[in-house]
């Protein structure tokens, strides 16, 4: 229960850290007529999107702690046997980096009115995040052909929960960008910067969403990797 508590503290406070970030204790009625927003239909979806998704990421955070939870618990049980972690997902690792990586710089570029950056970043986003389900798929084949999955181990059936949750939620966030993408290169060359204010706010939401997702990957293929062995032993001990 403490690396619990400890994990949804830590989350709760890089939400309202990114919430500060965001001004959200601005008074959006008194923002009407600010430069490059013309596409927006009033100032009010601005805070309203950044809300939703930080609502959205507090219930997925919830979710993912409480995976952390149902690992730490059944992980001290007697049929608890390891599984090895193919080599694989330390190359899909590297790609969501890569991916969360690339769409940070994406959101440079919309700031600075780059289209072509803009373009390129959504690109090596979605491919990298693609290569990186690909990975999640291929390293469940390689524990699958091993046997693994075909005798009764509830570490296999974490496994499974685990990167399906995950991957569930990085597919939610490829269809968000999918949207954001078909926009920047339906934009013309000649109205970049005032298409790109437009489609800004999107960038910026996709990072954070990655962002989140990066970081719950880090957490959660560090329990897969069996690091967290000591703490856990640790916990059990404060709480015996």
């Amino acid at each position: 229960m403490v690396v619990i508590l400890l994990f949804m503290t830590v989350m709760a406070g890089i939400s309202g850290w990114w919430l500060l970030r965001q001004g959200l204790g601005a008074k959006p009625w008194l923002e009407v007529g600010i430069a490059g927003e013309a596409d927006w239909t009033g100032p009010a979806p601005r805070p309203t999107a950044k809300l939703g998704l930080a609502a959205f990421l507090a219930v997925a955070g919830s979710l993912f702690a409480l995976l952390v939870s149902a690992y730490f618990m059944r992980s001290g049980m007697a049929d608890w046997r390891p599984l090895p972690m193919p080599a694989v997902l330390w190359f899909s690792t590297g790609l969501l980096v890569l991916s969360s990586v690339a769409l940070q710089t994406t959101v440079t570029a919309a700031r600075r009115g780059e289209l072509d950056g803009v373009r390129s970043g959504l690109l090596a986003t979605g491919v990298s995040a693609l290569a990186f389900l690909a990975g999640q798929l291929l390293a469940c084949r390689e524990l699958g052909a091993t046997g693994y999955f075909a005798v009764a181990n509830p570490a296999g059936a974490f496994f499974i929960l685990v990167t399906t949750i995950h991957g569930l939620h990085l597919l939610g966030g490829l269809v968000a960008l999918g949207r954001t993408a078909v926009r920047a290169f339906a934009a013309p060359m000649a109205g970049a910067p005032e298409a790109l204010a437009g489609m800004r706010l999107s960038v910026e939401l996709c990072a954070t969403y990655w962002h989140f997702l990066l970081l719950v990957w880090l957490v959660l293929f560090a329990l897969l990797l069996r690091w967290t062995d000591d703490l856990i032993e640790i916990c059990r001990a404060l709480l015996a």
